[in-house]
């Protein structure tokens, strides 16, 4: 009997903990990994008691005979078991799962928790200029996630060493680091004989993108990184953690720097807040130093300030469509449809006051041409708030910018909501082929026709504010005006610098003591000028640098 029951029990522990080592399942009750967990050490252990009570056994219950036994132990006999009884035990069976699945859909459904739903997310009206200041062109991130990708990848390629044995990792998180938007992604392990052969030292670097200088580094640790999603065995991240806590039901992993520069790993962690598989929300937050290894569980409201996303976007915005769904309940979302909003496709990251901010365009879910406002949702905390703004959704301003210069084919980012002279407008950088930012763009909210392009930062800007102007579509007592001039005189000192890719002339002229900056798109003439030459410059002074926007060249 031994053989038959406890030789299949340990055996069937012995799979079951190869099991867990490999598939990492969650001991919740909530997770579906744990079920199939369950049902793998039962299938495991019924046909380890087969396998050991003989051949016989095995085919005396196929044929319907009854097994022999000693006489103190019940042993199942498919004989004794009519279809009357056969029957019943099937309802019985039936009836339990449908009374379990039915608790499940009324405590969880939306159907009958709208309420419950539509409060997952606490929403205020705020005003937009006062909650987003006018920043400076320097601050404005001008690199999305694919940009910052191709940085990333171009700047690991100058190191050889490095190229041969690592690849930079898919991450690339948007952070707040020291009040600056910055992307960060670390190295990871080109294969596995490359982490056997540097596993000793771990992983030396992580990629660091300012994006808004579009400034890429190279961040070299004092000590390697040694857990990651890279490593294998017990330096395995998703190993590391669930072994630490294996109740914790993790929904996300980002990649993010303190503000020191020392490399860490959030683990969002989420539980059904609604009846038992309703309301999926984050809980609290794991953070894994990447270096020791070293772990700390926080809840929500104890995050530490430094860390930044807590919450995945797609969480907190599909809350958000909870909310304008739900305002009037289940029926009214379906029928009459009544104040019921929805937010765009699409979403970006702001930064403000140190935390980064998603946000995203609200629209009536009759109209997808049309913006009735904006939500911006906090990724630390969740604090939410709407403005109301009527204008053009998102992808009509991106439209609108690329028909500026359609001549040249570029392609739009997914815009940035900026605060300019109070206005609120769509920044776009325009990308080409390559994924290379080769122009930018200013897009008016309430009027998607008002578009100021140039190839310069300053340059789209000065052109925005003076069509905004022309229009009068600046409010009343807003700052209309850019720190704009026009200067022509004679060249006294010309030198060049290459700065994110492009080659930058910096210019100096008789009779000023200013320095100007022109980048080598403005005009062709711009390689061959020398002291002696003639410009006439029209600029922006932007963080007390006075950048070009246009340029007419007399050579001497």
């Amino acid at each position: 009997m031994f053989k038959k029951y406890g030789l299949s029990a340990i055996v069937t522990v012995l799979l079951g903990a190869g099991y867990y080592y490999l598939a990492l399942p969650v001991m919740h009750i909530k997770s579906a990994s744990f079920w199939g967990f369950l049902l793998f050490l039962a299938i495991c252990y019924a046909v380890l008691v087969g396998v050991f009570a003989g051949g016989e056994f095995i085919s005396r219950m196929i044929k319907g005979y009854k097994p022999v036994t000693d006489g103190r132990h019940f042993v199942f006999d498919p004989r004794k078991i009519s279809g009357k009884k056969t029957k019943i035990i099937v309802f019985s069976v039936l009836l339990v799962v449908a009374i379990a699945v039915g608790a499940i859909f009324v405590t969880s459904s939306q159907l009958f928790n709208a309420s419950k739903y539509q409060k997952m997310l606490t929403v205020s009206d705020s005003n937009f200029n006062e909650d987003i200041a006018e920043i400076p062109l320097s601050q404005i991130p001008v690199v999305d996630r694919d940009t910052a990708a191709r940085l990333g990848s171009r700047k690991i390629g100058e190191v050889v060493e490095l190229v041969s044995q690592f690849n930079v990792s898919n991450y690339y998180t948007q952070i707040n680091y020291q009040n600056k938007p910055t992307r960060v992604s670390p190295l990871e392990y080109a294969d596995i004989i490359k982490w056997f052969t540097n596993k000793g030292e771990g992983i030396p670097y992580y990629v660091k993108i300012d994006m808004a200088t579009q400034d890429t580094e190279l961040v070299e640790l004092k000590e390697g990184i040694k857990y990651s999603p890279s490593e294998y065995f017990g330096r395995d991240l998703e190993r590391h953690v669930r072994f630490a806590y294996p109740t914790k039901m993790v929904d996300s992993i980002s990649f993010e720097i303190d503000e020191n520069g020392h490399p860490f790993w959030i683990i969002s962690c989420y539980d059904f807040t609604i009846g038992f598989l309703g309301g999926y929300d984050i809980t609290g937050i794991i953070t894994v130093d990447a270096v020791s290894g070293d772990m700390q569980y926080y809840k929500v409201g104890d995050v530490p300030s430094w860390i930044d996303c807590v919450f995945k976007a797609d969480v907190v915005l599909s809350q958000a469509n909870y909310w304008g769904t739900y305002v009037n309940g289940y029926w009214n979302s379906i029928i009459s449809q009544k104040n019921v909003v929805r937010t765009t496709e699409g979403y970006n990251y702001l930064a403000i006051d140190d935390d980064i901010w998603v946000y995203t365009g609200i629209t009536s879910v009759v109209s997808d041409e049309s913006n009735v406002g904006f939500i911006l949702v906090n990724l630390r905390t969740k604090e939410a708030k709407t403005y109301s703004i009527n204008g053009a959704e998102e992808y009509s301003a991106m439209e609108s910018a690329e028909g500026k210069i359609q001549e040249k084919g570029y392609s739009a980012t997914f815009p940035i909501l900026v605060n300019i002279a109070d206005t609120p407008s769509y920044f776009i950088s325009l990308k080409d082929d390559a994924g290379l930012v080769k122009a930018y763009s200013f897009v008016s909210v309430s009027n998607y026709q008002i578009v100021g392009v140039a190839d310069t930062l300053a340059g789209a800007e000065a052109e925005y504010r003076r069509l905004l102007k022309e229009a009068g579509k600046l409010e009343e007592n807003a700052n209309t005006e850019a720190q704009t001039g026009e200067i022509e005189a004679t060249i006294t000192g010309v030198t060049t610098a290459v700065v994110d890719g492009n080659t930058a002339f910096y210019i100096m002229l008789e009779g000023s003591d200013k320095i100007f900056i022109a980048d080598v798109r403005l005009n062709d003439l711009l390689p061959f000028t020398a002291t002696g030459d003639t410009v006439k410059i029209a600029y922006t002074v932007t963080d007390g640098k006075y950048v070009a926007n246009s340029i007419d060249i007399t050579l001497g």
